[in-house]
């Protein structure tokens, strides 16, 4: 990674920050940063939104025969990636401690933790299953990168669909969309990381970090739980000591309170609409965009204020008089344009003097 190095003056700033409880962006000590989750148009496609840090995240499939010691289990792969589009320090087709160390605690978190029914996605024991592909790209990074690509790995997963298959014989047929309806994958849990940054030697702690404040930091905690309070994985690096009391504190109280409410905002976002849609509802990229914009067809008509009108429209039309002549067609007077009725002069938009004017022999033949 070609990291910038920050100056004596921007780390002094930022220690002094942390200890006087202040932090850049204006949050508090145990804030978290606003969360967005957006869907695209394609099962499995999930773009999530943590502050300005964000991750993209694909989902896909495929029939690839087992591993041999687990013949009736399908695969799960992960692949994270961090690009320069991210961030200056990224480097691209290499891989940095970073990244490894990210991919790492993604498998963790989500496959060793067997959220997902990996038996449920066996077609033919021993010969056929589903490998089920998680790519994660950053797009932005400002820091936390493990709690954005959690919560967007989590989301993909449930909002994929696999192809309905059928075995006759030794013959596997894969139906597409048209066809058949795709099959949800078989979730059990969906943990989610919170990060913990620590400061000066574990005396003050930070939750969800930003890039700035990580670079300046002696130690890191990630916990991956699910709703159910079970702890899925513990990741702490920078070799920093740390007392039981903050470990059962962190455990306890603040994991518990932030994954909840990262959870209820998921459930909330898209959960509860794709399970109980009406048939043929319309979900994805187009339905999550804000309405009332200019992407929005029409709007709703502005109410007219009428306490001021004493007239029905009954009265109106009783007093209104009828023409005693017959209305003709609008004229037209421009020049080019034609009128069409009884008695009406031609309007060609010629002048009166090629209107008067004789026609001679030379006019009528077309001679010169």
């Amino acid at each position: 990674m070609r990291d910038t190095p920050l100056s004596n003056c921007e780390r002094r700033f930022l220690l002094k920050a942390v200890e006087e409880k202040k932090r850049l962006d204006g949050r508090q000590t145990y804030d978290y940063r606003n969360i967005k989750i957006t869907f695209g148009t394609d099962y499995g496609c999930c773009i999530v939104e943590l502050g300005r840090t964000r991750v993209l995240c694909q989902v896909s499939c495929e029939l690839v025969p087992p591993k041999d010691s687990r013949p009736t289990e399908g695969i799960m792969f992960f692949n994270l990636e961090l690009s320069p589009m991210a961030s200056p320090a990224f480097e691209p087709n290499r891989q940095s401690e970073l990244l490894v160390m990210l991919n790492r605690q993604l498998e963790r978190c989500l496959r060793n933790s067997k959220c997902i029914d990996t038996e449920s996605l066996c077609v033919v024991s021993g010969e056929k299953v589903w490998q089920i592909r998680v790519d994660v790209h950053v797009l932005n990074h400002d820091g936390n990168l493990m709690d954005a690509a959690s919560i967007a790995a989590i989301s993909a997963l449930s909002h994929f669909r696999r192809p309905d298959v059928a075995i006759q014989g030794r013959d596997i047929t894969v139906f597409s969309p048209e066809e058949r309806d795709p099959i949800p994958l078989s979730i059990y849990h969906m943990p989610i990381c919170v990060s913990f940054a620590f400061f000066l030697q574990g005396s003050y702690l930070l939750v969800d970090p930003c890039e700035r404040e990580e670079r300046v930091k002696d130690g890191l905690l990630v916990i991956a739980m699910n709703k159910h309070r079970e702890i899925c994985s513990i990741q702490s690096s920078g070799g920093i000591m740390l007392l039981k009391d903050q470990v059962f504190f962190l455990i306890t109280f603040l994991v518990y309170i932030y994954m909840k409410l990262i959870y209820c905002f998921m459930k909330k976002k898209f959960f509860y609409p794709l399970l109980f849609r009406k048939e043929g509802g319309k979900f994805g990229f187009a339905e999550s965009m804000p309405k009332e914009r200019i992407t929005a067809l029409k709007r709703d008509e502005a109410p007219v204020e009428m306490t001021d009108v004493q007239e029905t429209a009954s009265e109106i039309v009783n007093r209104t008089e009828t023409p005693t002549e017959a209305v003709s067609s609008p004229v037209l007077v421009a020049m080019g344009t034609a009128q069409v009725g009884e008695g009406i002069v031609n309007s060609w938009g010629l002048d009166e003097d090629e209107e008067d004017e004789p026609q001679t022999e030379d006019t009528k033949t077309g001679s010169v």
